[in-house]
């Protein structure tokens, strides 16, 4: 046991660089270049996935499903060291022994064991399913044989490993391709995968641990990678800090723009998350029929009085607003699309949201074409799933949400915040984070307002328009696991404190 818990180790904590199965797939080429053995990264893969189930299972009955490629190869390096520890072990494999090549075909004339077809596999003696049929490259639906294998394995209840990805996960969409393994514990290798993070790929993985197996950091210097899961290391450098000697204009002054005097409620909570979030002065823009029942409910968002696009325009003109959020609740229609293009001719930065998105769902490329024209700063759209097919179905391509999300980004020359349980954050430069921290509590009125009002607080600020939305984005996830069970929208604002102090 000693041997297998030895190097290399596992760790799930702190590897938050993304690599697609292409940039995997070259990571461990450079590796092989680098003088490191096939076959060695081969056997620390399936020492560290051994290492990992001897953790965490006492030792019983294990089946072993195994593919043709390098993931089965995974699996015959598994089932030897299972056996060395005193397991009771069946390997089961999809086509002949005689078919295997490379490193797998050398891995498993180590297995002195038994070897059944995966077409004779049955889990019913086991008490604990090996998943290393296939890994992360694959690209056709899950059918026949293996459909039923892995429909019988779910029915089962039993714990299941997973090596690299749950079988019938697409490793850079996290899709599910026809039947799909749903494991308790995936060990992947190096970095994550999209497939890990993005739905509905992350709830089959369960936990998900990264093994380090002998792959150097310094072949990402080669790779390049632009994808990673939305940390506080990826952004925490670049939160705003406060100078003993500030002002509160040096912390920027936040606009956000209400609705009428039936839908104000979005902005104040909008508002009030760009105070929270640490703006040194936030005003709500509102109609004039509005304004008393905003001047009631506010005390320190003040409340600035305009009547038309032309009013609007007339505020902006104070230089000091520097960060304008337009959208929630503002109606969906012409005053709205009027405003935003006056928001976008302003040399603010802009939060735009919900109806300020929708009122130009028929007309995208006016939307696009004043955003181009924007000399000011940053644009971050903030678009639900609904809001974002809208608006630019006709306009993006992508296999996977990351991929729509950053040609999104291009196509528009914003920052594309596609909400949902994985949230992912789109730079035009193909920039892309995507949030793994957010609960279910979130889906909640008015949650998503206070999303767009804490990155226009952060954007008031200075922080550049990538790096606040993705930071606004954890925030906003973290805040609501710590309210926990009965979460409203106005509870959001309160928690940061908080959470920007332990963090900054």
């Amino acid at each position: 046991m000693h041997d297998i818990m030895s190097e290399p180790s596992n760790s799930n904590a702190t590897e938050p660089t993304l690599l697609t199965t292409e940039q995997m797939y070259r990571a461990d080429q450079l590796a092989i270049a680098s003088g490191i053995a096939g076959i060695t990264l081969m056997e620390n893969a399936g020492r560290a996935c051994a290492g990992a189930i001897v953790e965490r299972y006492p030792a019983g009955r294990v089946i072993v499903l195994c593919g043709p490629g390098n993931n089965g190869g995974d699996g015959f390096v598994i089932a030897r060291l299972l056996a060395e520890c005193g397991w009771k072990v069946t390997v089961s494999l999809l086509g002949e022994r005689s078919s295997l090549s490379g490193d797998a075909a050398l891995v498993a004339a180590r297995w002195s064991g038994e070897t059944i077809p995966l077409s004779d596999a049955t889990v019913d003696d086991a008490d604990l399913v090996v998943d290393a049929i296939f890994g992360a490259g694959l690209t056709r639906p899950v059918d026949g044989v293996v459909g039923a294998l892995i429909e019988r394995i779910n029915a089962s209840g039993l714990p299941v490993c997973a090596i690299d990805v749950p079988t019938g996960i697409d490793g850079n969409t996290g899709v599910c391709l026809g039947s799909a393994v749903r494991a308790v514990l995936t060990v992947t290798f190096f970095r994550r995968k999209p497939g890990h993070v993005l739905f509905p790929g992350r709830a089959h993985c369960g936990e998900t641990l990264i093994a380090d197996i002998g792959i150097p950091a310094e072949v990402l210097e080669d790779i390049v990678p632009t994808f990673t899961e939305n940390t506080p290391a990826f952004w925490c450098s670049r939160l705003p800090h406060l100078s003993q000697l500030g002002h509160k204009y040096d912390r920027g002054h936040a606009l956000v723009v209400s609705g009428g005097v039936a839908n104000t409620g979005a902005a104040r909570l909008g508002a009030r998350a760009a105070l929270r979030s640490g703006a040194g002065l936030v005003s709500v823009a509102s109609p004039l029929d509005a304004v008393a029942v905003n001047a009631a409910h506010l005390t320190a968002v003040m409340v600035k009085p305009f009547d038309g696009a032309a009013a609007l325009s007339g505020l902006l003109e104070d230089q000091r607003l520097n960060s304008v959020l337009i959208g929630p609740a503002a109606g969906v229609g012409g005053p709205t699309r009027s405003n935003t293009r006056v928001v976008l001719s302003s040399s603010a930065a802009c939060v735009l949201d919900a109806d300020a998105l929708i009122s130009f769902a028929d007309q995208p490329h006016e939307l696009f074409d004043a955003v181009a024209d924007h000399e000011g700063g940053p644009v971050v759209m903030t678009p639900h799933g609904g809001e974002f097919a809208r608006l630019f179905s006709a306009q993006v391509s992508g296999d996977s949400k990351i991929a729509s999300a950053v040609s999104a980004a291009q196509h528009s020359n914003s920052v594309i915040v596609l909400k949902g349980a994985d949230t992912v954050i789109a730079s035009p430069d193909g920039q892309a984070a995507v949030n793994t921290n957010a609960p279910p509590t979130l889906a909640t009125a008015g949650s998503g307002d206070v999303l767009a009002g804490m990155i226009a607080g952060l954007l008031a600020q200075g922080m550049p328009g990538f790096k606040a939305a993705c930071a606004a984005v954890w925030l906003h996830g973290e805040a609501a696991t710590r309210a926990g069970p009965g979460l409203i929208a106005e509870d959001l604002p309160e928690i940061l404190p908080q959470i920007l102090k332990q963090i900054s």
